[in-house]
């Protein structure tokens, strides 16, 4: 029949949903995922919950389907990123809590490394910054504290992998350790050129190279889940990150292509094609995902394709699509804080109407540096600030200035990347394209669609992550027979068109970066 099942595994929760060929929403199931704080800083999750609450969604959402396993062509995983588990490859069991991508327990480690100038060899090599955000100081944590850990790992008893490669070994009952391109290059030991793991950034970590996976295009043959979990095998064919998954999602095949996604923050990535744009502004490089044209027959399978030591034979396998990436630490995180800390709103819903009861946020400017300042500013001691109050500032200024610190923030994040693009010879982003619960917000999409001078586009699905793992999972199923019919599945719900003058744009452009440096001063 055609129908697809995408498993989409994210930090808060563990949810699927069925898509049909067309890509319409089926039915969907959800469980939320308990977070676990053992310190200030630190944020892990429960391997075992993960892979429980994942298996449980899919069968609930095959259920209010009325589909069995039989109907469904394929299923895709996508996931939350760069958040790190250790298991035993013998009992299948973790050997500690999953490290999730927002702890900050490797910061000394990353600290040490810059310190040591090994900044440029990574960045050079990863496409990343030094970051305790990404996954090789997460496993050195783990080798270093958990007892016996290392002693396992340099026997070759233990394995590591991102979510993605959590459940692929429990979908296959341990028949297979992988990963896909689009997580691996997240990981800070992955090389984005070469596609293989990096001996050297291994050896500089400490890393044994027995723990990694094996890494595959994001649309291949990874073979089939255990009959017993679903009621029948079925084939796995995509497997994505989640901001790469959105991007495949939102049908952003081609270079010059963006997608921006309104969370608690903003994940903004821009398609540069085959080539790896070295950002100057400060941005990441990372595998966008790679996924060929033809349909099942061409694609590589499961342990086909390989050297050692989880070495891609690079030309049996599709060419990488890389994406610039920029990520906004609060974004839709500033309305929880208008509802929970000042307690302006009940609801995050009333934002909106609040925002919109007076005509402009009165001179108002809010840098919501709470957690300090991400891309393309890197400022982890900036404070938020609030500037421009008045007599006259009342909390409705103020929500509307928060809402537009939110679209402020993702316009210097577009910027940076359009110069990045226009540098390397190709041309300024000409559309953006959202997902995420706040992209729901007219207003905030109106504002966006303004400050860029280019229009913002809201797509009839908005559950993007999850389809584009789905249509990743179609490709290698033979659904669909290239890019060019999904990106004519794509449709637009609302196109929100600049209404500002360019001149007005760029004054409140300066009026936020004169914000900003208040934000970071002393």
């Amino acid at each position: 029949m055609g129908y697809l099942l995408a498993l989409d595994q994210g930090t808060s929760s563990s949810r699927s949903i069925v898509f049909d060929p067309q890509g319409n929403v089926v039915a969907q199931a959800q469980q939320e995922l308990l977070q676990i704080y053992p310190r200030p800083g630190w944020v892990e999750h429960d391997p075992m919950e993960i892979w429980r609450g994942q298996l449980a969604t899919a069968r609930e959402a095959l259920q209010r389907a009325g589909l069995k396993a039989g109907d469904i062509a394929a299923l895709g995983i996508t996931n939350q990123r760069e958040t790190t588990v250790l298991w035993n490859r013998r009992t299948g069991l973790p050997v500690h809590h999953a490290i999730v991508w927002q702890d900050r327990r490797g910061e000394p480690l990353c600290a040490q490394l810059r310190e040591q100038g090994h900044a440029p060899l990574i960045q050079s090599r990863t496409g990343l910054v030094i970051d305790s955000y990404f996954s090789a100081t997460k496993i050195r944590w783990l080798l270093d504290h958990v007892p016996g850990a290392r002693e396992q790992a340099q026997r070759g008893e233990l394995a590591f992998g991102t979510i993605d490669s959590w459940l692929l070994w429990q979908l296959t009952e341990g028949a297979l350790h992988a990963t896909d391109v689009t997580n691996a290059s997240r990981t800070m030991l992955f090389d984005v050129h070469r596609n293989e793991w990096d001996a050297d950034l291994l050896a500089l970590l400490d890393i044994p190279a027995s723990l990694m996976p094996r890494v595959l295009p994001s649309s291949a043959d990874y073979g089939k889940s255990r009959p017993s979990l679903l009621g029948a095998p079925v084939l796995i064919g995509g497997v994505a990150g989640d901001q790469q998954s959105a991007l495949f999602g939102q049908a952003c095949f081609t270079a010059g292509m963006a997608k921006n996604t309104y969370g608690t923050g903003c994940f903004l990535l821009m398609h540069t094609g085959d080539q790896a744009i070295a950002s100057r502004n400060n941005l990441i490089t990372t595998i966008a995902s790679q996924a060929p044209e033809a349909s099942r027959g061409s694609l590589p399978r499961a342990g086909e394709g390989w050297g050692g030591g989880g070495h891609m034979e690079r030309a049996t396998l599709p060419s990488n699509a890389y994406a610039l990436e920029g990520s906004v630490f609060v974004g839709g995180a500033v309305v929880q804080w208008l509802r929970d800390g000042l307690h302006a709103i009940e609801a995050s819903g009333e934002v909106q109407a609040l925002a919109q009861s007076v005509p402009d946020a009165g001179g108002v400017m809010m840098v919501p540096a709470f957690t300090g300042l991400g891309a393309p500013y890197w400022k982890p001691d900036a404070r938020g600030t609030i500037t421009g109050i008045t007599r006259g500032t009342t909390v409705a200024h103020i929500a509307r200035a928060a809402l537009e610190s939110i679209a402020y923030q993702s316009a210097a994040l577009l910027q940076a990347m359009s110069r990045d693009a226009v540098a390397a010879g190709g041309a300024p982003v000409s559309e953006l394209r959202v997902d995420g619960g706040a992209c729901v917000n007219d207003l905030l999409m109106q504002f966006q669609a303004d400050l860029l001078g280019i229009p913002v586009v809201r797509p009839a699905c908005v559950e993007t992550t999850a389809l584009g793992a789905a249509w990743l999972a179609g490709l290698a199923a033979g659904v669909y027979r290239g890019t060019d019919e999904l990106a004519g599945l794509w449709r637009a719900e609302r196109r929100f068109q600049p209404t500002l003058p360019a001149e007005r744009a760029a004054e409140l452009m300066g009026r936020w970066e004169r914000a900003v440096r208040q934000a970071t001063a002393g």
